[in-house]
């Protein structure tokens, strides 16, 4: 039997924190403690560091200064997009279980994804309506690694918008974009995008948890959630985060300056999993596009097992995978998403999740194929397939 130390395989659902990012955050728990309203120079010197790094965060998003607000982490900056939206919302049926969440609360049409889980630009513009306020749709899907057409959605949002003011229609329409899972390895410049709003997770790019912000367009208005002190310009109320907001910004500067490489480079040893995987167990499922899907996602189905019971053998291996997103395991249910793509139970059900990362190495991801072909195997045996 195969012996390892502990391979890491889900990077979708946690990245370790960069050494550098915790480097520069560091002076910020225990020299530079002091809070950043304050009046008295230490004070004003944090802030200016705090604002520095939100210029840092600025910069690699292509926004200014002043739309970035600084979160607790991507769900409360999704309910922030949403927070006080009084109109219809349009958002697909493979979202994050926050922006699903915040769609039941509104009148809503919730657009079907095809069996690979995109959700095309025309099913979108079928879906708006006069009353239309917002549409939401992720970068890339968290379980499948599919990558969505945001930059034609953009183009459906510009047009209607355009198509209401000719008519003299007053009625906003935004696009918000949950950008978390796709920062390590796809664009998130806003402009380019075609955003009104934009979210990130410093946890999915090697920075701090707990940390996240929401870009808002200076054309977008929202109301706060979190009220008192008037931070992060009125709409996000507390002490603000320093130590993380620095982290944030350095994991930001390091993903982005390795993007392309990182990328190919997770491209090659997902590929080389996949082929491994799929040559020695002829029956296995892979879901999600083939083509438009994030370098480090690998959805595999292993049909009539059962895919808990395979990530508890696995990791008495030494080899940590998840059978789809943080928050449907935790809840002990089947994931939506697989539902939505109407993935068979008994090929569902024994689907796992492998998400590689700054941890995956051609030698581990050898490892790790042959310990899962060991043990997919013995589990064909047990149940007598």
């Amino acid at each position: 039997m195969i012996k390892c130390e502990t391979i890491y395989l889900d990077h979708a659902a946690a990245t370790p924190m960069d050494a550098r990012v915790l480097k520069v955050m560091q002076p910020y728990f225990i020299e530079n403690f002091y809070n950043p309203s304050s009046p008295y120079l230490p004070a004003v010197s944090v802030r200016r560091d705090y604002e520095n790094a939100k210029h840092v965060i600025a910069q690699q998003i292509g926004g200014k200064v002043g739309e970035i607000i600084i979160t607790a982490g991507a769900t409360e900056s999704i309910n922030l997009a949403f927070f006080g939206v009084s109109g219809h919302i349009v958002t697909s049926n493979v979202e994050h279980d926050s922006v699903l969440a915040n769609a039941k609360n509104h009148e809503n049409t919730i657009v079907l994804a095809d069996s690979s889980g995109l959700v095309t630009a025309e099913k979108i513009k079928k879906a708006i309506k006069s009353g239309t306020q917002l549409v939401s749709v992720a970068l890339a899907n968290n379980e499948l690694g599919t990558i969505q057409p945001i930059r034609d959605i953009a183009q459906v949002i510009k047009a209607e918008r355009y198509s209401r003011l000719t008519r003299g229609d007053k009625t906003p329409i935004n696009l918000h974009c949950d950008a978390s899972q796709g920062a390590c390895q796809l664009d998130v410049n806003v402009a380019r995008l075609g955003v009104d709003m934009l979210t990130l997770n410093a946890g999915k790019i090697y920075g701090p948890k707990q940390v996240g912000l929401l870009w808002v367009a200076s054309h977008v208005h929202l109301e706060p959630q979190i009220i008192g002190g008037g931070q992060e310009n009125g709409l996000r109320s507390g002490t603000e985060n320093v130590a993380g907001t620095i982290g944030f910004a350095r994991a930001l500067e390091l993903v982005s300056e390795h993007r392309k490489y990182e990328s190919d480079r997770l491209t090659k040893l997902r590929d080389s999993l996949q082929k491994t995987l799929t040559e020695a167990l002829k029956n296995t499922v892979v879901s999600g596009h083939k083509k438009h899907r994030l370098a480090g996602h690998l959805h595999i189905s292993f049909p009539n097992l059962d895919g808990e019971r395979l990530v508890f053998l696995l990791e008495k291996r030494g080899v940590l995978v998840a059978t789809g997103s943080a928050c449907a395991a935790n809840k002990g249910k089947r994931s939506h998403v697989l539902t939505a793509i109407a993935l068979k139970p008994e090929v569902a059900d024994g689907s796992i999740r492998i998400s590689l990362g700054h941890l995956s190495t051609f030698e581990n991801i050898k490892t790790a194929g042959e310990i899962l072909i060991e043990e997919i195997k013995n589990e064909y045996k047990r149940v007598g397939l």
